[in-house]
């Protein structure tokens, strides 16, 4: 597991490569990694500061519950407990909440679920090419967290590691974070795809 500055770096790195590709506008968007199990903890990127410009510096280490630790000098970000959540119940190493425009729209067609299948890119995404239902949740926003969070668990797939929520935004996460990444790449192709070809 890494230490908190090491993390900072990584953090701050992925988070300028968001910001450029659009998927992390204004202060938009947080990312963390867990820094250890046993309790829970993880590096988060510190709530209100630009995507594109964090320094190695700019994370908050919570815990399991998404609250910072004693001493911590910035905020965490609002989100930092479904982070918590999911780090927890996923096993994730990394994890990465975006505001790419495809799944907030794709989740505005099919509230119920997003399905795909027998797309080369899902490969990408973890599953199989063909004969894979893919079906990534969508749940209602919230701006309580516990409320997110219980609505991750109830609909959770470990076969397919995303959540989007509606008119808000996408969580994707991965073993690190380049993984969430690669992820997180390919679905937002798939999601891009579908809604297109669903549109005629």
């Amino acid at each position: 597991m890494p230490d908190l500055v090491t993390a900072g770096q990584a953090l701050a790195a992925e988070s300028a490569r968001y910001t450029a590709m659009g998927w992390m506008r204004g202060t938009s968007g947080n990312l963390s990694v867990t820094l250890g199990r046993d309790p829970l903890r993880l590096a988060v990127t510190a709530s209100g500061l630009d995507k594109g410009e964090l320094t190695a510096h700019d994370v908050v280490e919570i815990d399991g519950t998404g609250e910072a630790l004693p001493g911590q000098r910035l905020r965490p970000s609002a989100e930092a407990g479904l982070h918590a959540r999911i780090a927890s119940v996923a096993g994730a190493g990394a994890v990465v909440h975006l505001h790419m425009l495809a799944p907030v729209v794709a989740a505005e067609r099919w509230p119920g679920g997003i399905e795909l299948r027998d797309l080369e890119m899902l490969k990408g995404f973890g599953r199989r090419a063909h004969d894979d239902l893919v079906t990534v949740p969508v749940v209602p926003n919230s701006q309580d967290m516990t409320v997110l969070g219980d609505a991750f668990e109830a609909g959770y797939d470990p076969a397919t590691p995303a959540l989007v929520v509606a008119r808000h935004g996408v969580y994707v996460w991965g073993d690190d974070l380049l993984v969430a990444r690669h992820r997180a790449e390919c679905l937002e192709w798939l999601l891009r795809f579908t809604t297109a070809i669903a549109e005629g």
